[in-house]
């Protein structure tokens, strides 16, 4: 009961503020709370503050062998990062290949995400398409065990501290979210690089993803708060109205996370 009154009275402040293939790539230590408060809380619709809620109501961690464990995994605005860890035995009920574009043929996991975010992912190249920009998915869902292999090899060949830095540890990979997708180009010859950022498809990509629920995961310019470098190639899926707050008002989703659950 103590949750629910404290998330309706959040809710209530919120919306009377006003104007007011590795994976990740490698960045540098978190100087900043993931869940930091962004100053001058804009004003929050109705739509927003549903989206709010429901991420609230999904909030709560376990701690478990001293790793806070996200107790909603299967939420669509679920936050996984250095700080919340996905269970290692969670694996997302609906995964489907979405019809999009892909450079290989082959029917591998990481073609697969949620059901509604490969919906959306659908609507995103759909949309590219009528602008003349054609994307192409390279990697979405990654099993735990999966990860698990890739940090291993990665710390046999650098150590463990070093691999850190440029492979997610497993459980704190967005992949195994199945909300992820990393998209490329044929022009970056399907490469997942900084670079992809001057292309036309990068361009577009970080202008339009919010029309079909997506954002900009890990921004250039938000390093300290993501603790993960700029990827213009990684979005997740938040749903349309998140995703249209998040971009507008120049946040992460870790702001926009911890704008309502630190309150």
């Amino acid at each position: 009961m103590k949750k629910i009154v404290c998330l309706l009275a959040v809710t209530v402040l919120l919306s009377g503020c006003g104007n007011s293939a590795k994976d990740p790539s490698p960045a540098p230590t978190p100087t900043e709370n993931p869940g930091s408060v962004v100053e001058n809380t804009p004003k929050v619709t109705p739509k927003v503050a549903q989206h709010i809620t429901d991420a609230l109501i999904g909030a709560e961690t376990l701690l478990v062998n001293g790793k806070q464990i996200v107790k909603n995994p299967d939420s669509i605005l679920v936050l996984v990062n250095k700080e919340r860890n996905l269970p290692s035995d969670w694996v997302p009920p609906d995964l489907v290949v979405p019809n999009v574009a892909f450079p290989f043929k082959e029917d591998a996991p990481r073609k697969y995400m949620r059901k509604e975010a490969a919906e959306a992912l659908e609507e995103l190249f759909e949309l590219a398409q009528e602008d003349g920009i054609k994307l192409y998915a390279m990697s979405g869902y990654r099993s735990y065990e999966t990860q698990q292999r890739l940090f291993n090899t990665e710390v046999k060949q650098s150590g463990e501290e070093a691999a850190s830095k440029v492979v997610a540890v497993p459980g704190q990979s967005e992949h195994q979210t199945g909300l992820t997708m990393d998209v490329s180009s044929a022009g970056m010859n399907f490469t997942l690089e900084e670079s992809f950022e001057d292309t036309k498809e990068g361009k577009w990509l970080k202008e339009h993803a919010k029309d079909a629920g997506f954002i900009i995961r890990y921004p250039k310019d938000k390093t300290h708060i993501t603790g993960y470098s700029y990827e213009p190639w990684h979005i997740r899926y938040v749903g349309k109205e998140a995703a249209e707050f998040i971009t507008a008002y120049d946040i992460t989703f870790d702001e926009y996370y911890g704008m309502i659950s630190n309150q």
